[in-house]
């Protein structure tokens, strides 16, 4: 009698992703109206990265900075539209030493680093370093956007995800992925479970800028769009359910 092969147990809990860079809006750690910084808030967003973490998933972090200031509502206001900018890039580095500090309170070892200089606060974004941050358990934070004006967070997202090897990008939001229009305002709105990076920039949907979106497509860089606030969502896209909608090339 033929002796049967036993074949492999498949392992609970295992990730679908490597290496992550996750962005975070800086409303999400903000009040109910997205202004200043929100303990509870912060603390459940540490919660959720130090679970991913747990899974030996390598997580980057871009934070925006739109709790504190933007840019582009300051020019609105009479600011000059670079100095506005600038203002919104050091409105990041706060969100980001807030988030290492809820991190490193519940044991997670992070590092932040800035586009802008203050070797004070944060290091200079060195790829190779970030790197191997990463190799060594850490947790890493990119603030300062790119360190230019005119540059959203989300570019800024989209070029270190690229920098660095990541498999995927997450982007946190307060909806459950991308509509064909706002879901608030029309409740037809009509959900994509998966939709192309060209059919995005054409529907002009208003998820990443098209400097972000541009950059993902040449460089084949898969996003996932998901529901921030709901709990347990970024380890259940970790772990590869279908949460969310992916943009891809295809």
């Amino acid at each position: 009698m033929p002796r049967l092969s036993a074949k492999p147990l498949k392992k609970l809990n295992q990730p679908k992703y490597r290496r992550i860079l996750l962005k975070l809006s800086g409303e999400g750690l903000g009040d109910e109206k997205g202004g200043g910084i929100y303990a509870p808030a912060l603390r459940s967003i540490a919660q959720e990265i130090r679970a991913v973490r747990d899974l030996g998933v390598q997580v980057v972090i871009v934070v925006g900075g739109g709790n504190i200031f933007r840019g582009l509502q300051g020019s609105k206001e009479g600011i000059e539209r670079a100095t506005g900018d600038y203002m919104g890039m050091l409105g990041t580095i706060i969100n980001a030493l807030a988030l290492q500090d809820a991190l490193e309170k519940i044991g997670v070892p992070t590092r932040v680093q800035s586009a802008i200089s203050m070797a004070q606060v944060a290091e200079p974004f060195i790829r190779r370093r970030a790197v191997r941050h990463l190799e060594k358990g850490r947790v890493v934070i990119f603030g300062g956007g790119t360190g230019n004006p005119y540059f959203s967070t989300d570019t800024a997202a989209a070029l270190r995800a690229n920098e660095i090897g990541a498999d995927v990008i997450l982007k946190a939001t307060k909806v459950d992925g991308i509509y064909d229009c706002d879901p608030k305002t029309n409740p037809k709105a009509k959900r994509f479970s998966e939709i192309t990076y060209i059919e995005a920039l054409q529907r002009q949907l208003k998820v990443m800028d098209s400097t972000a979106f541009s950059l993902c497509m040449d460089n084949k860089m898969p996003i996932i769009v998901y529901d921030s606030f709901k709990p347990n969502n970024l380890r259940r896209v970790v772990l590869g359910e279908k949460v969310g909608t992916l943009v891809t090339g295809c």
